[in-house]
């Protein structure tokens, strides 16, 4: 998106924001907030710290629309390591479970890929900031307790395989709200046999808003710059 000299953030804005590796989605929120000088700023639809790409954010009256963004379809770039687990299904914590990939090929991970696309039911990853009973489930997972939690319903829309060069495996995925695309890497691994993990993910679209139109926190932060440089 195009930083023009016009943008009003207290009044309101929508902000198409590349997240960084290691941002929180708050991370990216608080960043605006001070850059600018607003308070309100939300976003819509969290991004895992370790994952990076498209964030939709809005500033002032904008928030109010932020709704309207949450059940836009999601279009990602993941890639799985096969052969390990872990508690979080990604990187964020340590492999505690290899096994052997020996026997698995190329069409063997293109035909298990192809078995999940359509709707089915996923529950939700411990470590996740899904609440239960009042408190996120990351919350218990760093306490080692294992909370029930119920199946939501979810939609993929598409998987297409990118790159298989075992244990490495990339693909793009598109699917409904409310996806745990490290939850459909754990299936998957768990289907294949020798378990699986997420690595690495980029959010790649949201609707019709698209990675390539985002802005970097580096051209926020220089915008901010030459607007104090250069106030009129």
């Amino acid at each position: 998106m195009e930083l023009s000299r016009e943008l009003h953030f207290a009044e309101g804005e929508l902000l198409l924001v590349r997240k960084p590796a290691g941002w929180t989605s708050f991370d990216v929120v608080h960043k605006i907030s001070r850059l600018f000088g607003v308070k309100k700023v939300g976003h819509a639809g969290t991004l895992d710290p370790l994952a990076t790409g498209l964030l939709i954010v809005c500033t002032g009256k904008k928030t109010k629309t932020l709704a309207e963004f949450v059940g836009l379809e999601k279009e990602y770039e993941a890639e799985m390591t096969l052969g390990g687990r872990t508690d979080s299904y990604d990187a964020a914590t340590p492999v505690l479970e290899t096994r052997s990939t020996e026997g698995i090929d190329e069409d063997r991970v293109r035909a298990v890929l192809a078995e999940f696309t359509g709707p089915r039911l996923q529950v939700p990853p411990m470590w996740s900031a899904v609440s239960v009973k009042g408190r996120r489930l990351y919350r218990y997972a760093r306490e080692g307790v294992e909370v029930k939690r119920h199946p939501r319903e979810i939609v993929i829309h598409s998987i297409v395989p990118l790159l298989v060069r075992v244990p490495v495996v990339r693909f793009s995925v598109t699917c409904s709200k409310g996806t745990y695309v490290r939850s459909l890497v754990h299936e998957m691994g768990e289907q294949l046999g020798c378990g699986a993990y997420l690595s690495a993910l980029e959010r790649t679209r949201i609707g019709p808003y698209r990675l390539e139109d985002a802005v970097t926190i580096e051209e926020l932060t220089a915008y901010r710059t030459m607007l104090e440089s250069d106030p009129s």
